[in-house]
């Protein structure tokens, strides 16, 4: 069973058609229906709930009657609602589930409201809104043998119990329902968005838009979904980005290596690992072995540094790889464009520590090492959310060093506090872009591993030369490849709708600089400007096509090209260049070489690839449409 429940300020609905053959007989009066000040309770009947009904039924009331006491309502509306999932039950067991919850919670005292199975409906809801108004559970019948391997640790993820605050760089910790969000309405929609713990992407993100208009990333019929096909542009942008994660891994102190992308099933300290992780796998068989595709790099990080001899004077000891790729079976319902993926490329670090204290030096230097891989792509602090996530023992023996976040990052952040460990690690934050349908994902991340090292018997010698057990530190300082592709675009798409012209980091554009002849008697003096840029390894074009000047501009201003030169007669007797800059609309007349050190300005540090496309506009394929 999947439920969404909503505090709103009133739910009303009204009978369209029917949805089934053979609905649930209703009277006129039921035809509509409305209640104020109430839990909304969505609720889609799933197919493995035929294997234990009753126990969906208690289930679900427990959940009801939770949420219902902590937002103090009295009225609960059960809605029946099928889009929750793809796997539903019988219409018959669906409405008898749904009546025994509407029949217990009437003798549990409470008003109740149920809208008619098996119609077409219309309705009106107002949410609250505050961080308890939205909130999902996922009910699971005892003894329900699913065809995917689901891990222990994504079940229970559920069923854990958070605390939920706001802490300032002053270090006060305030409950999240007691913070004034006033000025802070990106973490007030990334609080909303944890709490709710709701994941289904029902509208289309305008990233999706904008990857499809610029020809940069496409879905795959011919593969399963959330596996995706790149055209040129956007293998352009997403490599570019790769080489640039790498290097700025590698320069801070971590040594590349390569791992495979499948693991056996068997193997004792895998599967240990699998059930403490929350992911679900894509399951190989070859023979009659079992195999899972990695969802991390953690697995070959791991078994090679159980096989190496460690000292206490290697550490602490960094070790990093780019997955291309990482698998998580991701639901259907949460897969959007890149912000969700089943296949993505992950840059992934491991750290061994000897100590906490050593440990906790590192998570502050690549919690610092992750605001500056963001900030460039173009992504400041302004531009995300932090969430750090601890046990209450944690707080309790280490509040300094928490509070030193906040104050390093200089905005409030969001906490979840639990009362007992549940997973492998201590502590762990992470950055947060909230898009343009208040939707979050988590860019770069950090966490202190305590369980692993013993798990897969990765030790280092002391300085007494006795074998003891390291911590590891987990961090992804950008997050998933395909992850920083989609904050880039809903940033953009954010400004756009601020009226502020969208264009990419001048070293992520696919072309930078674009050659435009107003005749084809200058088309030599735009070849020669062009080579000259390509020479200095600027990724340039030229719109060599027969439509008129002010149509090869649009088309240029269409693409996000940062510079574009027009060239004529004049420019080519005085030897100069014409150029209208994208960040500031300026049309400037200048000489070539002032051109190639603006723009060595802007991309000095940064990695560079050629260009992905034909020189000539007139070359090119269309790839969609």
């Amino acid at each position: 069973m999947r439920m969404l429940l909503i505090h709103s300020d009133y739910l009303e609905y009204e009978v369209k058609d029917k949805a089934l053959k053979n609905p649930e007989p209703i009277k006129s009066e039921d035809k509509k229906g409305r209640l104020d000040e109430v839990l909304a309770v969505f609720i889609s009947v799933e197919k493995a709930d035929e294997t234990n009904p009753e126990e969906v039924v208690e289930k679900a009331l427990t959940e009801i009657k939770d949420v219902a006491g902590q937002i103090k309502v009295s009225r609960v509306f059960v809605y029946p609602f099928a889009h929750l999932s793809s796997e539903l039950a019988k219409p018959d067991v669906a409405l008898e589930v749904l009546r025994k919850i509407e029949e217990n919670l009437k003798e549990e005292g409470f008003e109740v409201k149920r809208a008619p199975f098996g119609y077409y409906k219309a309705f009106k809801l107002s949410c609250k809104g505050h961080p308890l108004a939205e909130l999902s559970r996922t009910i699971v019948p005892t003894g329900e043998v699913k065809a995917e391997e689901v891990p222990e640790a994504l079940k229970r993820e559920e069923e854990l119990v958070s605390y939920w605050y706001i802490l300032t760089p002053e270090g006060e910790l305030i409950e999240v329902d007691k913070f004034d969000f006033t000025g802070h309405e990106n973490l007030r929609k990334f609080a909303n968005y944890e709490i709710s713990k709701s994941r289904i992407a029902d509208r289309e993100p305008p990233h999706v838009r904008i990857m499809l208009d610029h020809e940069l990333v496409d879905y795959e019929p011919g593969s399963d979904p959330g596996n995706l096909r790149y055209y040129p542009k956007g293998r352009l942008i997403k490599g570019l980005l790769e080489q640039y994660v790498t290097e700025k891994v590698v320069e801070y102190g971590a040594m590349e290596v390569e791992t495979p992308i499948m693991y056996d099933f068997e193997h004792p300290a895998l599967e240990k690992y699998l059930n403490r992780f929350p992911a679900r796998q894509y399951v190989v068989k070859s023979g009659d072995k079992k195999f899972f595709l990695r969802f991390a790099a953690c697995f070959g990080q791991f078994l090679i540094k159980k096989d190496a001899t460690i000292s206490y004077r290697h550490l602490p000891l960094r070790m990093y790889e780019l997955t291309r790729y990482s698998f998580r079976r991701e639901k259907s319902g949460e897969l959007s464009g890149l912000r969700r993926l089943r296949a993505f490329t992950m840059p992934d670090m491991h750290t061994v520590a000897k100590d906490l204290k050593q440990a906790m030096d590192e998570f502050k230097k690549q919690y610092k090492l992750s605001m500056e891989v963001l900030r460039g792509v173009g992504l400041t602090p302004d531009d995300y959310e932090v969430a750090i996530r601890f046990t209450e023992d944690f707080w309790n023996e280490n509040r300094d060093f928490v509070v030193e976040l906040a104050r390093i990052i200089g905005k409030p952040v969001l906490i979840e506090m639990w009362k007992q460990r549940f997973f492998y690690f201590i502590l762990k934050f992470e950055f947060n872009f909230v898009d343009n349908l208040d939707k979050a994902a988590a860019l770069s991340t950090v966490q202190i591993d305590v369980e692993n090292a013993e798990r897969f018997g990765i030790t280092y010698y002391d300085e007494e030369g006795r074998e003891r057990y390291p911590l590891i530190l987990h961090c992804s300082p950008s997050g998933a490849i395909e992850r920083v592709m989609y904050a880039v675009l809903e940033k953009q798409a954010k400004l756009q709708a601020k009226g502020v012209k969208p264009m990419f980091p001048l070293w992520l554009s696919p072309i930078q600089v674009r050659v435009i002849p107003v005749s084809d008697e200058v088309l030599d003096y735009a070849l020669y400007v062009a080579g000259k840029l390509e020479g200095a390894k600027i990724r340039v074009d030229v719109d060599d096509t027969g439509d008129r000047l002010n149509k090869k501009i649009r088309k240029a201003e269409k693409e996000w090209i940062p510079y574009v030169i027009v060239v004529g007669r004049n420019e080519k007797e005085q030897n100069t260049i014409t150029v209208r800059r994208r960040s500031d609309g300026k049309q400037v007349e200048m000489q070539l070489e002032d051109l190639i050190r603006e723009i060595r300005s802007q991309t000095e540090g940064f990695p560079y690839k050629p260009r992905p496309l034909p020189l000539l506009l007139s070359k090119r394929p269309k790839f969609r449409g």
